[in-house]
C-alpha cells in the first residue's frame, strides 16, 4: 500500500506542478496577464506547496532526473525508479492535455523551446539542474524532501532559476515537464537537450556531493 501511496503522491504532485506552471505560461502567451515574473513565481510556489504536501509520502521528486539522482546517490532503490519515472511522465502528459483543453488558444502549451543556440541551452540546463540537485541533496532526508525548509529551499531555487533562465530555455530541469507539452503540442525539435541535460547535471551533483561529504567524514 505504501508503494501505491507514493505513486499517487508523485502523480498528483507532478500533475499539479506541470499544470500550474505551464498554464501560467499559456495564460501569459494568450492574454499577457501573468508576466514573466508571475510565471517564475508560479513555478516556485507550486513546487514548494507540493513538497510540503507530499514529501512524507513519496519524497516529492516530481522529476525523473531527481529520482535517478537519488538512486545514483544510493538513497533510493533502483527497483522503484521505473515506476516513479513512468508515473511522473504520465502525470506531465495528463497536465498538458488539461492545459490544452482549458486554454485551447495556446499554441505553445508551456513547452520548453530555447531562444538561444541548442548547445548553449544544453549547458545552461545542465548547470540549472546541477544547482537544483545540490540543494536537494543537502536539504533532503534520505530520498525524501521533507522538513521545515525543504519546500522553501527547493521552491526558491526553481523560482530564481526560472526568473533569469526562463527567457532563454524556460528553465525546465525536468525531462517529464518538457516531455508533456512536447507530446501534446508537438514541439519536438530541441527535445534531446531537455531529456539529457537534467540527468547529466544532477549526476554530476551526486558525484561531487558524495566526494566532498566523504572528505568531511574522513576529516
Amino acid at each position: 500500500m505504501k508503494r501505491y501511496a507514493a505513486l499517487y503522491a508523485e502523480f498528483t504532485g507532478t500533475f499539479a506542478m506541470v499544470f500550474c506552471g505551464t498554464a501560467a505560461m499559456a495564460v501569459n502567451e494568450t492574454t499577457g496577464g501573468v508576466s514573466h515574473e508571475g510565471v517564475a513565481i508560479t513555478w516556485g510556489l507550486i513546487v514548494m506547496v507540493m513538497i510540503y504536501a507530499f514529501g512524507s509520502l513519496s519524497g516529492a521528486h516530481f522529476n525523473p532526473a531527481v529520482t535517478t539522482a537519488f538512486a545514483l546517490a544510493k538513497r533510493f532503490s533502483w527497483k522503484k525508479v521505473p515506476a516513479y519515472v513512468i508515473t511522473q511522465t504520465a502525470a506531465a502528459v495528463a497536465a498538458s492535455l488539461a492545459v490544452k483543453t482549458i486554454i485551447p488558444k495556446s499554441k505553445i502549451l508551456g513547452a520548453t523551446i530555447p531562444s538561444i543556440p541548442h548547445d548553449s541551452a544544453f549547458w545552461l540546463e545542465f548547470l540549472l539542474s546541477f544547482f537544483l540537485m545540490i540543494v536537494i541533496l543537502h536539504i533532503s532526508t534520505g530520498s525524501k524532501e521533507i522538513g521545515p525548509v525543504a519546500g522553501l529551499a527547493v521552491g526558491s531555487v526553481i523560482l530564481l532559476e526560472a526568473m533569469f533562465a526562463g527567457p532563454l530555455t524556460n528553465a525546465s530541469m525536468n525531462p517529464a515537464r518538457s516531455f508533456g507539452p512536447a507530446l501534446v503540442g508537438n514541439h519536438w525539435e530541441p527535445m534531446w537537450l531537455y531529456l539529457t541535460a537534467p540527468f547529466a547535471g544532477m549526476a554530476l551533483a551526486v558525484v561531487l556531493f558524495k566526494y566532498f561529504v566523504s572528505l568531511e567524514d574522513a576529516g
